[in-house]
């Protein structure tokens, strides 16, 4: 990879004040686990690279009392496992549990699984100009697509690779984000951003932004949740399919829905298509699967992907089934 300086920050302001106003000037790094993969293929060249682990201010989950808040450089196995995620958001436990290896899980921070660049192969090809890196075209199109975008694409059509990204959607989650000037938080919804918005990146962040916290609202009283995922192989993979699904009942009737599908589009998509076949409904065997064929409304497969339209429909339905 290319040299590049390295600069260990002992705090939030070292290392906003290490940050420059490009992305080839610094790049941030909390477990290291995608960046460091990147520089080696030269995807990301930056030279500085700012080292956020020894940041205790960032590492934590607490109650804050109508939400639970959680510092970016929580593992993701911190995620899985703690008491407040497990009682109140399955769905978010489930899918940090099922995110990569367990080492990975050790090392990885949240922020960064949220925050991690796409898995398409033209995408880490070092020797492919595609799109998002800068070339004149995606090279999905007319090639290789068996796991790209269904939905949400336009000229480029990257899934977004994050399966706690999906579960964080579905719970309505916000997101802040903090630089030399203050902070800032947004609903997780106007975190991302598709390539239609900016076909170069998956979320808001601009040089010298750093996200410092991720705030889930505690759900409704009678809200459960659950997350679903489909891989090739049953070691650890990234997600062919995947769908995070929270209900609130009043008994078998649903007031509030929440559908969220992943590796379906270059962002987490939730389906309110999906969400208005439930609400205000009893929930049957019927009505799941109305809302898993509503749930990819509007699908554009590719030549190599088609079979991803029934998976979804199939996978929504069994989650909505599996809640109630």
């Amino acid at each position: 990879m290319k040299n590049f300086s390295f600069v260990r920050a002992n705090s939030l302001d070292e290392a906003l004040s290490s940050l420059g106003s490009d992305w080839k000037e610094a790049a941030v790094m909390g477990g290291g686990t995608d960046l460091i993969g990147e520089m080696k293929d030269y995807i990301q060249s930056p030279d500085k690279v700012v080292n956020l682990k020894q940041i205790d201010e960032l590492r934590y989950i607490r109650n804050g009392g109508r939400s639970v808040r959680i510092g970016a450089l929580s593992t993701v196995s911190a995620v899985e496992t703690d008491p407040l995620i497990v009682e109140n958001f399955t769905a978010l436990s489930k899918a940090a549990g099922l995110v990569a290896s367990p080492q990975l899980r050790n090392m990885g921070t949240i922020a960064g699984n949220i925050c991690q660049r796409p898995r398409c192969w033209y995408y880490r090809d070092p020797e492919v100009p595609c799109l998002r890196k800068g070339g004149a075209r995606c090279y999905s199109i007319g090639g290789e697509n068996k796991y790209h975008a269904i939905l949400g694409g336009y000229r480029c059509y990257i899934v977004h690779p994050s399966d706690t990204a999906v579960a964080f959607t579905a719970h309505d989650a916000r997101i802040t984000i903090t630089n030399t000037k203050g902070s800032k938080t947004v609903d997780i919804g106007d975190f991302f951003v598709l390539p239609r918005e900016n076909p170069n990146r998956e979320n808001i962040l601009e040089p010298g932004d750093i996200v410092t916290e991720i705030e889930i609202p505690v759900p409704d009283r009678g809200t459960k949740s659950t997350f679903i995922k489909i891989q090739e192989r049953e070691v650890w993979d990234f997600a062919t399919a995947s769908v995070a699904v929270a209900l609130t009942m009043n008994g078998n009737r649903c007031t509030k829905a929440r559908v969220v599908l992943g590796a379906a589009a270059p962002a987490p998509w939730r389906s309110p298509d999906a969400e208005k076949e439930l609400e205000g409904k009893t929930i049957t065997e019927a009505v799941a699967k109305a809302a898993g064929d509503a749930s990819v409304y509007g699908s554009n497969p590719m030549t190599d992907n088609g079979y991803k339209v029934q998976l979804f429909k199939n996978i929504v339905k069994r989650a909505i089934l599996e809640l109630v």
